[in-house]
């Protein structure tokens, strides 16, 4: 299976499990953390770096039920169950992704038992993600290749190396 094939099974495999604990914790709200790493290899040093970070960041943000952590060959991803109100959780995990030194590097999404899908920052009427080197909208940068991979990862490499610093 070639890592295209593998982040996409993985992909899957990461919804799935979203769908059954939202089942079996109907009055919980689901937060599933991923790291936001350019290119085909999501999982390296810088990533995982980024990931126990973010894991040590929800757990204080959070205080969850329940943690599950999967370190697989396709990158990071945890899932938490909060009794925060989905909204709430929403506001939460923003807040830590724009203010965490690393924070722009966690994708923490945020599902509630009847929604189809994760809750957008629209919602809770927050501005989308900034690309990591402008102030452009991240997509709008991802769409276009504004930014080469080695830009960006030597701007993922310079925040981890701060990070580390202290």
């Amino acid at each position: 299976m070639d890592n295209l094939t593998a982040i996409l099974a993985s992909r899957d495999a990461r919804h799935q499990r979203q769908l059954e604990l939202l089942c079996e914790h109907p009055k919980e709200t689901l937060l599933c953390l991923t790291v936001i790493m350019p290119g085909a290899e999501k999982r390296n040093a810088l990533s995982l770096t980024v990931a126990h970070a973010a894991v040590e960041a929800l757990r204080s943000a959070f205080s969850p039920s329940f943690l599950e952590e999967r370190d697989l060959p396709t990158g990071y991803e945890a899932f938490l169950l909060t009794t925060l109100s989905p909204l709430e959780a929403k506001r939460h995990a923003v807040e830590l992704e724009e203010s965490h030194p690393l924070g722009r590097l966690f994708d923490v999404d945020v599902f509630a038992r009847d929604n189809d899908g994760p809750i957008s920052r629209t919602v809770i009427n927050c501005a989308p993600r900034r690309c990591l080197l402008c102030e452009e909208e991240a997509r709008l940068c991802m769409r276009r290749h504004t930014h080469s991979h080695e830009e960006l990862m030597a701007r993922i490499r310079e925040m981890v190396e701060e990070w580390e610093k202290g």
